[in-house]
This record gives C-alpha cells, sequence and structure tokens, in this order.
C-alpha cells in the first residue's frame, strides 16, 4: 500500500510596515519646544515681555483657561466635546453674584456670604456636568448636540437674569472677595496657586488612577472598553462632572477680577480651552493625551496673546482668529496620527 506524500508549504507572515509620517506631530517636546520659542521672540521684539510682572500677568490669566482646559482634557480623551464652558462658567458667575448679594443682605456676614457663594459655584458646575454626562451616555445623543444646545440655554438665562445687564458684586463683598483674585502668596497670585494644584491634581488622576485609565482606554476604543468591563457611562459622566467641577473652580477665581457678570462673561473661553488641549497633544479622536502638554498649551495661547498686545504686530481683535488657525493647524498635523 503506497501512502501518498503531502508537502508542507510553510506561510511567511506578511512584514509589519512602518507606520511612515507625512507631517510632525504635536506630541512629546513639541508643545514644550513651541512655547520656548515664542518666549524668545516676545523677549526680541519687547523688552517688557521678560519681566516678572508680566510673567505672574501671563500665569494668572492662563489660571482660568488653564483649569478648565485641565477638565477639558479629560472629555477630550474620553473621546468626547463640551462647546458650553463658556456659558456654563457666565451662568454660574451670575448665579453666584445673586447668592452672594442675597446671603449678605439676609444677615450673613460678607466672609459667610463668600464662602457659600464659592461652594455654590463649584457644587452648580458639578451638576451642570452631570446634566451633560446623562444626556450623553444615558440619552445616547451626542456631546457635541448636547453641549451646543447648553451653550445657548446657559447664556440665555444669564441674559434673563440679568435683564440684558450685568449683575454686580456688592461692595462689602468685593472687598472681602477680591483677594481671592488680586491676593498673593510667596509672591506667586492665588490663581496661580489654585491652577497649580488643579494641574498637579488632574495629572495624578489621569495617570495614576484606575478612573484616567478607563478615560483614555474608552477614548481608544469604546466597544473594546465595554467588552473589558468597563462602566463606560458611569465613567462618561464623571468626567463631565469634571469639567464642570473645574468651570466651576475657575468662575470662582474670575468673579472678584470684575465684580460682575453680564451676557459677555466666558465668551469664547470654549474655543480658548479646546485649544489649548489640542495644541498640548491630545488627539481629537482621544484615547491620548497628558495634562503637563495641555497646561503647556494654555501658557503657550496666553503667551501668544500677550505678545500680540505688547507688539501691535496685528489688530488685539484678531486674537480669536489666531486660536482658530492654531486649532485648525494643529488638526490638520494630527491627520496621521494612530
Amino acid at each position: 500500500m503506497q501512502l501518498e506524500h503531502t508537502d508542507t508549504v510553510a506561510v511567511k507572515a506578511p512584514a509589519t510596515q512602518p507606520v511612515k509620517r507625512n507631517w510632525p506631530s504635536f506630541t512629546g517636546a513639541g508643545p514644550l519646544a513651541g512655547l520656548a520659542l515664542m518666549c524668545i521672540a516676545g523677549a526680541f521684539l519687547n523688552e517688557n515681555f521678560a519681566t516678572l510682572d508680566n510673567a505672574m500677568n501671563v500665569l494668572t490669566r492662563t489660571a482660568f483657561i488653564g483649569i478648565i482646559a485641565v477638565g477639558m482634557c479629560f472629555v477630550i480623551i474620553s473621546g468626547g466635546i463640551d462647546l458650553s464652558v463658556g456659558s456654563m462658567a457666565a451662568l454660574i458667575a451670575g448665579s453666584t453674584i445673586l447668592l452672594m448679594n442675597a446671603t449678605a443682605n439676609a444677615g450673613w456676614s460678607p466672609m459667610t456670604a463668600v464662602v457659600i457663594g464659592m461652594a455654590f459655584a463649584v457644587l452648580l458646575g458639578a451638576l451642570f456636568g452631570l446634566g451633560h454626562g446623562l444626556l450623553i451616555s444615558k440619552g445616547r445623543i451626542e456631546p457635541f448636540i448636547v453641549t451646543l444646545g447648553t451653550l445657548g440655554i446657559f447664556r440665555a438665562y444669564l441674559t434673563y437674569f440679568s435683564d440684558g445687564g450685568a449683575i454686580t458684586l456688592g461692595s462689602a463683598l468685593v472687598d472681602v472677595y477680591s483677594p481671592v483674585y488680586y491676593g498673593s502668596w510667596l509672591g506667586v497670585p492665588v490663581p496661580v496657586w489654585v491652577f497649580a494644584a488643579v494641574a498637579l491634581l488632574g495629572g495624578l488622576v489621569l495617570n495614576r488612577t484606575a478612573f484616567g485609565r478607563y478615560v483614555q482606554a474608552i477614548g481608544s476604543n469604546e466597544q473594546v472598553a465595554r467588552y473589558a468591563a468597563v462602566d463606560v457611562d458611569r465613567v462618561k459622566v464623571l468626567t463631565y462632572m469634571l469639567l464642570g467641577t473645574c468651570v466651576g473652580i475657575a468662575t470662582v477665581l474670575y468673579v472678584p477680577r470684575l465684580g460682575s457678570a453680564s451676557p459677555a462673561t466666558g465668551l469664547l473661553w470654549e474655543l480658548e480651552a479646546i485649544a489649548a488641549v489640542i495644541v498640548g497633544g491630545t488627539a481629537l479622536r482621544g484615547g491620548a493625551g497628558g495634562i503637563t502638554g495641555t497646561v503647556i498649551g494654555a501658557v503657550l495661547l496666553s503667551v501668544i496673546s500677550n505678545i500680540l498686545n505688547l507688539t501691535s504686530i496685528i489688530s488685539v481683535y484678531l486674537n480669536a482668529a489666531v486660536q482658530g488657525f492654531v486649532i485648525i493647524a494643529v488638526a490638520f498635523f494630527q491627520r496621521g496620527r494612530k
């Protein structure tokens, strides 16, 4: 009996092709290098740029957007977006001032009224974030649609409460509240300290906790995260609550700057926060990013604005246009990013 001979054919696995990058990406040391170059350029263009007072001014102005950008970083990494943060801040500011004035008029001490108002601002921001998170996760509505809707709702209610004008903080409250913005500790303004604390805490949460890993996993592939037993809806709700809390903290610092809130308060803050996040290297599609890059991105945008104000290279009214161009440029460079 003759056995049939069968040849064994070895199948060779195809070689892995390296990923080609046609354009540089804004990752790694890119934002830091950009910030260094802008600082050098600013020092050459205007002698007042490289002063301690100007540096503190830039960092103080950065604090509001930077704190919001920390929360926005979590949302964008998870694959979401929030277009309402500027309007949310405006409504929180107006509501906080109304509460402080009412509390002081009811006989409470100015210090007590200020403390109650500050706590209320942070709580209200978290509640707004909770609403966004539930609509997006449980209501299955796209984040763009939800926050685009609340963008108009928040600002409309502030306009209604202020009757189209401004809501002003009482004079007795201003004296107690103003150190929150104008005060300093060890020569560093209070908003800068708060910004540093929020950024440090945000970095620890993103990089050192299970929640941070879940946020990145959801942004990378939400379906795979569900298969891995990640409670996707809960994580999404918490990310929007975190962003709302950051908006509340930023508003607490911002209100004593002018002592009032109007329909123009927080205008285009969402543009600045999103720009800071993506300039800092966070992927627009989610799944990758970091707090350090976000902080550098926020400072970089403030430095650009500061240079424009000091040198008058272009009109200061075009600052928002510059930020818009930056967003488009970074999105273009991120096209092939995996």
